[in-house]
């Protein structure tokens, strides 16, 4: 990472979005005492980083990108074995772990943990996380590789906690979980945050109100076309992207219905036969990644 600076408030949820090797992991890692920075500090709850390193264990959680769990202990097992290295009696311990494996889908698997599915993993190490009621909760790509059911119920707890005050910095790569989770988004590329705000304070700055999507069968000349829109007031912006190897414009543009109907008959498509599909629909966080980086966040 290269000259991050932030400053996240307690009771929030604070998300860091950027693609794959952008620095998220390495961010995670340096913030909950694992790596030390190479330059500069950071201080969480007032805790100096790089010098109190044990008074910050005890009050952060972390859901680290790849799963960590005994593979030769239960489900319950794994989760009693945090909870009791948090300092937490027996009895509670137990408590707890039928809560959270409940919560999350897993309670009375009778079977060692390494014969779980990798979603089930990926639900236990979070379970993991949660267990001491940490303070602070580090989630590095929580939902990575979950069906859409199992991320629906992690994405709805996450939201529980965060009505309990608790503190989440959350690293993903997945826009509609920043947008639909966060109260405020940092954008990361190639180890540099290169913007941060609110989702709807980015979607404002950063993109349009609305964003028209069309993808070509024929390799036809975009240049044409994203001249003419040139002409048009309303439009902000057009990209090229391929999207599953077609040509594909991402058109931005100020208004409603009224502009779209316009910007179709301005005669950027010359002959439906061309279109393969067209998808009209509000902007969001990646049309703010592509604006700033000239990229998609999948790229």
């Amino acid at each position: 990472v290269d000259g991050v600076s932030l400053k996240v408030k307690k009771g929030e949820l604070f998300s860091i979005l950027g693609p794959n090797g952008a620095g998220k992991t390495t961010l995670v890692r340096m913030l909950t005492t694992i790596l030390t920075p190479t330059s500069g500090n950071a201080y969480i709850k007032g805790h100096n980083l790089k010098s109190e390193k044990s008074e910050i264990v005890r009050f952060i959680g972390v859901c680290p990108q790849e799963i960590v769990i005994y593979d030769i202990l239960r489900a319950e097992e794994n989760v009693e074995f945090v909870a009791h290295m948090h300092g937490i009696s027996n009895k509670e311990a137990k408590e707890k772990a039928k809560i959270l494996l409940e919560k999350f889908g897993i309670a009375g698997r009778k079977t060692w943990s390494k014969n779980f599915s990798g979603g089930m993993k990926r639900r236990l190490n979070l379970v993991m996380a949660l267990v001491f009621d940490p303070e602070i909760l580090f989630l590095d790509e929580p939902t990575a590789g979950l069906d859409p059911q199992a991320r629906r119920l992690v994405w709805d707890y996450i939201r529980e906690l965060k009505n309990k005050d608790i503190t989440i910095i959350l690293m993903t790569h997945d826009m509609v979980e920043a947008d639909s989770l966060s109260d405020r988004v940092a954008i990361i590329d190639h180890g540099k945050i290169i913007a941060q705000g609110t989702p709807t304070e980015l979607k404002e700055k950063h993109g349009s109100d609305n964003v028209l999507e069309i993808s070509f069968i024929e390799q036809i000349d975009l240049n044409i076309v994203k001249n003419s829109l040139g002409k048009i007031p309303f439009v902000t912006n057009s990209k090229e992207i391929s999207k599953k190897g077609r040509k594909t414009l991402l058109i931005s543009f100020k208004g409603g219905l009224k502009e779209f109907i316009h910007i179709l008959q301005s005669g950027i498509i010359n002959n439906i036969d061309e279109v393969e599909n067209m998808k009209f629909r509000q902007n969001s966080l990646e049309d703010v990644f592509l604006n700033l980086t000239g990229k998609r966040l999948r790229d």
